[in-house]
């Protein structure tokens, strides 16, 4: 699989361009007439992303394999907020 250390630098990269991001991201958000809640998120945009990049570079088929075996399993130590797979979908 990938190192910790490459781990760690995709995730610092996500981390510095996040801030950036984020106010963007709510500028060009979608209203809907439904009312919604805005709870606010265990995980950051930056583990979510690294989640999702780490994924991709991984080979694995399902996410749902990748995601429960590999980040909730062995990733424990660099993803401390992980969230059941159900919420993260």
């Amino acid at each position: 699989m990938i190192s910790k250390d490459k781990i760690k630098q995709i995730f610092c990269s996500f981390d510095d361009f996040c801030p950036v991001f984020e106010p963007e991201l709510v500028k060009r958000k979608l209203s809907t007439l439904k009312k919604t809640r805005n709870r606010k998120f265990k995980m950051s945009y930056s583990e979510i992303v690294t989640t999702t990049v780490l994924f991709h570079l991984s080979g694995i088929r399902t996410f749902k394999y990748f995601y429960i075996h590999y980040v909730q399993g062995q990733l424990k130590q660099e993803f401390l907020n992980t969230v059941s797979y159900n919420r993260f979908v």
